[in-house]
């Protein structure tokens, strides 16, 4: 099954949504109906139950080039500040709503990623990069400041001084480069992509699903919390599981030596 945005395309099957950004002349820079649109699509991805993982790629040879500053309602100079604040706020809705996102999500990373669209792979769960991907903080190259929650992701996934490198001196880095200081979780051929992301999403798509959005959620509190905080939130959590339909399906299928089959329950 296939729906047809604007600028996105999406298709269903067996529990995997793949999300394609659909401008592959400005490779994949994000206007202002993109904004809502992932923003849409995103919210009914978390509120549909037979949606187990998302997938987000860019068509072309390119993943996203960050913000269209071409686009009006996304750079307006003479805009007021209140307009800027407005616009900004959607941006945020937009990596929140990622964030936030119950179920794995998966970056296949086809090209270059730069600025909000370097951003936006990296606020996925998982990254798998084409070996011609490049990543780049582009925004001081262009006189702004990091955005689409760089400033809290880069951080935690390489440390603060290399997260001030990448955005202070907005430098692009290799698929490889990015694989070695923990950016990204894989790097395969560029023909290898779509099969290496499909495999994963596959497995993710046949785990039990309420144990992963539980899993997911812990670990992304974690450097909010303290140990004791972790270990009661891990203890209530568990003891839920210990009571779902999929917990108990899974010992049987151990026991029995079979494969387990998840219901989301």
């Amino acid at each position: 099954m296939a729906e047809t945005y604007e600028t996105v395309s999406v298709t269903r099957a067996e529990g995997i949504v793949t999300v394609t950004l659909e401008r592959p002349d400005k490779k994949n820079a994000i206007n202002g109906a993109m904004w809502h649109e992932l923003i849409a699509v995103f919210t009914q991805v978390e509120d549909e139950p037979d949606d187990r993982v998302l997938v987000i790629t860019g068509r072309g040879d390119g993943f996203c080039s960050g913000a269209d500053l071409t686009d009006s309602s996304v750079s307006d100079v003479t805009a007021g500040v209140g307009s800027s604040v407005r616009h900004m706020r959607i941006v945020g809705r937009c990596a929140l709503a990622l964030h936030e996102l119950s179920k794995p999500t998966i970056a296949a990373v086809n090209g270059v990623a730069a600025g909000a669209g370097c951003n936006l792979a990296l606020g996925c769960d998982l990254v798998i990069a084409a070996d011609r991907a490049r990543f780049i903080e582009i925004f001081a190259e262009r006189g702004l400041v990091v955005d689409f929650g760089g400033s809290w992701i880069l951080p935690r996934l390489v440390g603060l001084h290399r997260a001030k490198e990448l955005v202070l001196l907005a430098e692009p880095v290799t698929a490889g480069e990015a694989h070695a200081m923990g950016l990204v979780n894989g790097v395969v051929a560029a023909d290898a992509l779509d099969a290496e992301v499909a495999r994963i999403a596959r497995r993710l798509a046949s785990l039990p699903p309420v144990q992963l959005s539980a899993s997911k959620r812990l670990l992304n509190q974690s450097l909010q919390v303290s140990m004791a905080e972790a270990l009661e939130s891990e203890g209530i959590a568990q003891s839920l599981m210990f009571r779902s339909t999929d917990t108990t399906e899974a010992m049987l299928a151990f026991v029995q030596k079979r494969e387990p089959t998840f219901r989301g329950e």
